[in-house]
């Protein structure tokens, strides 16, 4: 496997070799670490050589430079907002396959068939064992805002993809009139201005700057795997809100093929193979993601931390509002 590492690939000159027809070329946000394993596997499977460029941005810029010659495959990425972004920039291409629609629950698929989910992920409330202790089944992202958490609360940026997903998932349920007033109260109760990633919310838990935060479920996966940070993991617990509601937000990491893919036919390949239970419980062992396949089981770590009711609403819906979330977001100032 050939594999390129850059920091954003709009300004990127990097392109791919020549290729033989048994080869399938791949843009990627996610981590080496979570998805070479299983580009190993496909080859050793299939005979077809995956070709990578991973990325931290600059995706969607580079896919639009290149055009019609760009050598892009498969694009994969994480959060909503990244999938309906190469969707609603035409440069993704609709994809019908039968072990596609199998494997993947429609909730969990673009209603054009341009984009598929491969894990989900809860944006879930961590706790302060000691101050805040576990948070019951009837405790909503509502609460975030009532007057028991003023100074309590620390979360990373609201315009960041994971938060502003929420904030879209408030809008559909609840309209955006309680959706400000929502956000003008969870930002009354933070304890510190929006800063640092979700892991950085739970060490300031661990050191008492506050008792909650948001983060993504698989951080605490990979706080109780990491000894510099397993004190932190080991100082909260973590909530599946909205248990008596609608049920906990869930966002997901996804795959789409580019709309000029030069390997269709090796594209649809990988991104079967990505789909199902082998590459799913790899998925799931190794960054402590939901598998999004029904049936293949969760890590025995993700397992411990019980079962929930996840939200139903489609993701599609949540992605359309993503710029009123945004906007509110900005009214309301969360992050100054």
């Amino acid at each position: 496997m050939k594999k390129w590492i850059l920091g954003a690939l709009a300004a990127s000159s990097v392109t791919f070799p020549a290729f033989a027809a048994e080869e399938v070329n791949v843009y990627s946000y996610r981590q080496p670490f979570l998805v070479e394993p299983m580009f190993n596997e496909f080859t050793k499977d299939t005979g077809i050589k995956v070709n990578v460029i991973f990325a931290k941005s600059g995706i969607a810029e580079k896919l639009s430079q290149e055009g019609e010659y760009s050598p892009a495959d498969v694009i994969l990425t994480v959060d909503i907002s990244r999938l309906s972004e190469l969707t609603e920039k035409g440069l993704v291409q609709p994809v019908e396959s039968v072990v596609l629609e199998e494997n993947i629950p429609s909730q969990y698929q673009d209603s054009e068939n341009q984009w598929f989910a491969l894990t989900t992920r809860t944006r879930s409330v961590y706790s302060s064992r000691d101050r805040a202790g576990k948070l019951g089944e009837d405790f909503t992202y509502a609460d975030l805002a009532s007057p028991e958490f003023k100074g309590k609360i620390c979360t990373r940026s609201g315009k960041h993809p994971y938060n502003v997903s929420l904030v879209s998932a408030m809008i559909a349920h609840n309209g955006e009139k309680a959706t400000k007033e929502w956000l003008e109260g969870v930002k009354a109760n933070l304890a510190r201005k929006p800063q640092g990633n979700d892991r950085a919310q739970v060490k300031a838990i661990k050191e008492g700057l506050c008792d909650v935060s948001l983060g993504n479920s698989y951080y605490l996966g990979k706080m109780v795997n990491d000894d510099k940070q397993k004190a932190w993991a080991e100082s909260v617990y973590i909530n599946f809100p909205n248990q008596n509601a609608e049920g906990t937000h869930v966002n997901v990491s996804g795959m789409a093929m580019a709309k000029f893919s030069p390997n269709q036919a090796n594209a649809l390949k990988l991104m079967e193979y990505l789909s199902g239970e082998k590459a799913q419980k790899m998925y799931a062992e190794v960054n402590y993601e939901y598998p999004v396949k029904p049936g293949v089981k969760r890590s025995d770590l993700v397992a411990s931390w019980g079962d929930f009711k996840a939200d139903q609403i489609s993701l599609d819906e949540i992605a359309s509002y993503h710029k009123q979330a945004v906007m509110l977001l900005d009214e309301v100032q969360f992050d100054l």
